[in-house]
């Protein structure tokens, strides 16, 4: 629920607003409650660095880590509590959301260790007893979209789990990660599942993009490199969204769609603007597209509050002009397929990074605790 015009304005155009952030601090001063029932929140997503940040933020946490202690749990068993206790939380808030929408939004993610992004078998592992250690139908597990990734994100779905799959940058693993799904699916049908519960979104990163080509177009500093700036995010974004309608029109979904499955809905990440040059409400503005999901910072969500101009869909009309982006960019000898492929490895890197240090931080506070 929102008085605001331009969340209103958001959601008549197909948008989900969740929030990209989750601590306890939030849950225990009814903060997601608040954002949720005042500001259009219908979903959450969290990240290692995510849980990391919240971890070292004032002493929300202190009580359930010396009891972790005082039990003797390892540090991964304790991180596994911790977070799953947040998530499991947080579904609670958003459960009636999910209850009135059939199950599409009220959702909360949450992410397999990022240490097993390149090997399938452990993803799974830890992917099922996520989902069984929450224990509530409206999590969402959160898979990689590396090459190791994709064949779990098949295997999860199969399972009856519905998953965000995380971290995509190109076009073409995009295509892959949808393939991936419909995989699941029809894996999931055989076995007698009902299509009907499993739901999945697709997590393509935009600022990333931007950040780095815009990095690269800087080096060259010519007049045409430098009018290509802020351009390519958006333009991939809308290019992904252009394979998305193009997969889930095709005769193989309308079986399945038959069957009662969901779209799996491309959800726009890494909305926060990194370039203050740019307007702070870029990636939400520009990507308003039907059956989609925005996930917003705090920063952000407060900025589309205030001067967001929502004007229907942005998407759709701007296929011709988006690959034209990318052939300027591509002009100026810049590899699109080098860039997100660097993109994935160094998102990979970072949630590496948060976790480990995540896992000292913890590691520290339950031998003080003890």
């Amino acid at each position: 629920m929102t008085d605001n015009a331009n969340l209103t304005a958001l959601a008549d155009a197909g948008v989900s607003v969740w929030l990209d952030d989750l601590s306890r601090e939030r849950l225990t001063s009814g903060n997601l409650k608040d954002v949720m029932e005042h500001s259009g929140v219908v979903g959450v997503t969290t990240n290692p660095s995510i849980f990391q940040a919240a971890l070292d933020h004032g002493n929300a946490y202190d009580a359930q880590v010396a009891e972790l202690a005082e039990a003797g749990k390892s540090v991964e068993e304790a991180v596994f509590e911790i977070t799953t206790q947040d998530v499991r939380d947080a579904c609670d808030v958003l459960r009636p959301i999910y209850d009135k929408t059939g199950g599409k939004d009220g959702r909360v993610s949450i992410e397999v260790d990022p240490r097993l992004a390149h090997d399938a078998g452990p993803t799974v592992e830890q992917a099922k007893a996520l989902y069984a250690k929450v224990d509530r139908p409206n999590v969402m597990i959160k898979i990689p979209a590396t090459l190791a990734g994709l064949p779990a994100i098949s295997e999860v779905i199969a399972d009856g789990i519905s998953v965000n799959v995380t971290l995509i940058f190109s076009l073409e693993r995009y295509r892959a990660v949808m393939n991936a799904y419909l995989e699941g699916l029809e894996r999931a049908l055989a076995a007698g599942k009902d299509l009907s519960t499993i739901w999945s979104v697709a997590s393509f990163f935009v600022s990333r993009v931007d950040t780095e080509i815009d990095k690269r177009l800087e080096a060259i500093g010519s007049p045409e490199a430098m009018a290509l700036r802020g351009t390519a995010a958006v333009a991939n974004a809308q290019l992904a969204y252009q394979a998305y309608e193009e997969v889930f029109s095709t005769s193989r979904w309308e079986t399945l769609a038959a069957e009662g499955a969901n779209k799996q809905r491309p959800l726009w990440a890494s909305t926060g603007v990194k370039n203050p040059d740019y307007s702070d409400t870029l990636y939400v503005t520009n990507l308003v597209a039907d059956n989609t999901v925005n996930t917003m910072p705090e920063k952000t969500l407060d900025a589309v509050i205030d001067h967001g101009n929502i004007a229907g869909d942005a998407v759709t009309g701007h296929y011709a002009d988006a690959a034209k982006v990318l052939d300027d960019i591509a002009a100026q000898n810049i590899s699109y397929t080098e860039v997100t492929e660097l993109l994935e490895k160094e998102g990979v890197e970072k949630f590496e990074a948060s976790w480990n240090s995540l896992l000292t931080d913890l590691q520290a506070a339950l031998d003080a605790a003890k």
